[in-house]
């Protein structure tokens, strides 16, 4: 079973930034996407940007230029660093890995709350 810890939500004031963190543990497959999703308030789950398995990264318009998604294989976690944070960005933040071949790998994070107002 492979299990994701978020961390780093909060709250911060319009054009701040923040860093979540996921710790990736267990049995991870071996082809493989690593997504950040978010869920704002009232609001479909949103893909926010992903790292594909040949390490090509890719970002919603919406974050397009403002956050960064990346990975480190030595600590074994998948960031997503957040600059010029909007109030729209508002929402819990999810980590997700989805295996490429089967649909039953899909493993998510618990959720971690951002919260962007004055």
């Amino acid at each position: 079973q492979v299990h994701l810890v978020e961390s780093g939500g909060g709250w911060v004031q319009p054009g701040g930034s923040l860093k979540l963190s996921c710790v990736i543990s267990g049995s991870v497959p071996d082809l493989f996407f690593m997504n950040w999703y978010r869920q704002g308030p009232g609001k479909q789950r949103e893909l926010v940007a992903l790292i594909s398995p040949n390490g090509k990264t890719n970002y919603s318009n919406s974050v397009k230029g403002r956050f960064t998604i990346s990975s480190d294989n030595a600590e074994n976690t998948l960031t997503l660093q957040m600059n010029n944070l909007k109030p729209e960005d508002t929402a819990v933040y999810y980590c997700n890995l989805k295996g490429v071949v089967s649909p039953d790998n899909d493993y998510w994070g618990q959720g971690t709350q951002v919260t962007v107002s004055s």
